[in-house]
């Protein structure tokens, strides 16, 4: 599983739209509003690179309104809940 933590600069007036479109796309597990210098912050979580490639800059660009993105591969997981478990249920 590959995971990265894409984050997100969209139009002002447009920050929930898009937000519902990037939460209903294949890949995308979570989107979080956040302060600061970006407006968004989604994470992604796909079987293989060419997976990610093919959400990034085919599926991401189908959506209006993202200004800027950056998109920041995780190489290790430090936490106390057994994230690959979760994911293959479905959860």
């Amino acid at each position: 599983m590959v995971t990265s933590i894409i984050l997100i600069k969209a139009k002002r007036k447009k920050i929930n739209e898009v937000a519902e479109q990037l939460a209903e796309l294949n890949g995308i597990s979570e989107v979080y509003s956040v302060s600061g210098n970006y407006d968004l912050v989604a994470i992604a979580r796909v079987p293989s690179n060419d997976d990610l490639a093919t959400l990034v800059t085919k599926k991401l660009l189908s959506i209006d309104y993202i200004l800027k993105s950056e998109t920041m591969l995780a190489f290790k997981a430090f936490s106390r809940h057994d994230l690959e478990a979760m994911f293959e249920v479905g959860m």
